[in-house]
Parts: C-alpha cells; structure tokens; sequence
C-alpha cells in the first residue's frame, strides 16, 4: 500500500514523545514495511517496530490514507453508483473521520481555503484512478483485506491488502494503489517487494499463486503489471527468513546499527542517530506478547506492528 499516516502515531517531534507503555503487545512478525525499513537501516526498524516511536504526519501521507479510503468506500456500493461524482462525494467524509480519529491532522494546514486546495489535490488523485479503470466492471472479492499467515519456519507474516481481485475462472489479482509518481529503480524495487510480500501470503493462505500483481499510480496514470512464479516466491520466501532472523539477532541483542543513507535526509529520527551525532533512547528489549495477544481485534495499519 501507499505510504500513510498508519506510520505516523501523533504529530510532533519524535524525540519528545515517550513509547506508550500500556499498549499491548502482539506477537512479533514481519510485514513489507517493516522488513523494508530494516533491509534499508536496521535502527530505522528498531524505532519503528520496537520503540514504536511516533512520526511527524505529512500532507502526502494523509492525502495517501484518505484516497485509499475512498476507494475503498467506493466498493462497499453498488456498481452502478461507483463514478467519479460519487468519489468526489466521498472525499470530505473520508477526511471527516481520518481528522477526527488523528485531530492532530489539522494543523497540517493554515485555514479553511489551504484545506480544500489540498482536498482537490486528493480529488485529482481519483481522477486519475478512473482513467487507469472502471470500477463498475470490477466486483473485489476484498479491500483494504488484513491477511496473516506463518510460515513452516516459524517466521509470521502480516499486512493489508488494498484490494482482492477473482476473476470468474478463479485468477487471482492482487491490487496495490501507489499515491505518489511511478518510482525510479529503488522505489520501484520497494514496491515489488511489497507486492511479492503479499503474494507469497496469499500463496500459503490458499494454495494458489495469484496471476498478477498490479500496481497503480495515481499521480501520473500508470500501471505496473507483474505475473509472479512459483520459483520466485519460493525464493523469496527464503529471503523474508533470513531478514527475520537478522532482525531476531538484532532484536535478542539489541544491536541494531544504523545504515547512512541518502534517505537519511527524511528520516524523522535522524536526531537520535549516532550516525548523525544523536543518541538513541535506551533499547526497551524485544517485545514479547501478552497472553491472548494474537486474539486482540486487527486495526487498519497493523502491517505496521512489529
């Protein structure tokens, strides 16, 4: 999925804000977002996952989340009803319900007139989806779909699915829709990874290899198409198990290094990286679930948890 406010917990300086020490813990696994964060900077994972320490939210994030959200509203109505009238209708909703679950979201903009120039950035973004397909042809056997499965190695995987295509003949289509421009090598490379992530899930949930991973860019209309073999996700299973044991090694010792990068420059936790002349908070430990824990209801922007 796009890049959302599911990664940015509260707005304001991640330095300042304690780890929530109430919230439960759920047993560790390993989603697309998270094994990307360690294989690009191990602190990175260690911040996010296991700190759990919150990000600053950006206008793009929340533009992100609430087209997906549309689009997935969009579904849950007849056919006939999912036009471009109906998508623009369902914008101010959907940021209704985003603003008032994450009220910091609002002092994302100045006024009222900044609000609705970025509302109809968003309203653009949906145009754009219904030049790339007609959503009235299409019945999703699912949207915004939790998925959750662990392989004979023990490694747990989990995540949302923005939406389950299943043709007639029983194809399955896994669909994915991208807010910002068709990425360049390594946003490109990112987001496979993720889609081959979801593939392989669905592969071991159903015993079938989905026919095609579609990826959809709003921003400049394009899409991605990706038929994946057997012999590639086995493979790449065999990848996600070596990423989850580095991460167990880290997490055991608490020795996750950071990686410089070029990306360091929009790291929100580029402050407390010694990489940078920053100081780390004291390692918290691996988290271990409390009992039931893996019973706790699924919110939207689980793929996130550890």
């Amino acid at each position: 999925m796009a890049q959302s406010v599911r990664n940015a917990h509260q707005n304001g300086n991640p330095t300042s804000r304690p780890r929530p020490d109430r919230e439960p813990q759920r047993r560790p696994a390993l989603s697309p977002s998270r094994a990307s964060d360690f294989k690009q900077c191990p602190l990175l994972y260690r911040f996010r996952a296991v700190d759990r320490l919150p990000e600053t939210p950006t206008r793009a994030q929340a533009r992100g989340t609430v087209v997906h959200s549309v689009l997935e509203r969009l579904f849950e109505l007849p056919a006939a009803q999912r036009n471009r009238a109906t998508a623009t209708d369902l914008l101010a909703p959907a940021w209704k319900e985003l603003s008032s679950e994450q009220p910091e979201l609002t002092e994302l903009f100045t006024d009222e007139t900044d609000l609705d120039e970025w509302l109809e950035s968003a309203g653009r973004l949906l145009e754009s989806y219904f030049e790339l397909e007609d959503p009235r042809r299409i019945e999703p056997e699912a949207c915004e779909k939790r998925v959750e499965t662990e392989l004979d190695s023990g490694v747990l995987l989990r995540g949302f699915i923005d939406r389950i295509d299943v043709a007639p003949t029983g194809e399955i289509r896994l669909v994915d829709y991208k807010t910002g421009a068709a990425p360049r090598q390594l946003g490109e490379a990112r987001a496979m990874f993720q889609m081959k992530f979801y593939a392989l899930v669905l592969w071991r949930l159903r015993g079938e290899l989905p026919s095609q991973l579609l990826l959809m860019y709003l921003s400049d209309r394009q899409a991605l198409t990706y038929t994946p073999d057997e012999a590639e996700l086995t493979g790449f299973e065999r990848t996600l198990e070596a990423i989850w044991q580095a991460i167990l090694r880290a997490g055991r010792s608490g020795d996750f290094r950071p990686k410089p990068s070029r990306l360091c420059g929009f790291c929100d936790f580029k402050p407390l990286c010694p990489a940078h002349g920053g100081t780390a908070p004291e390692y918290p430990g691996w988290p271990e679930p409390e009992p039931a824990s893996d019973e706790l209801p699924a919110e939207r922007g689980g793929e996130d948890l550890p």
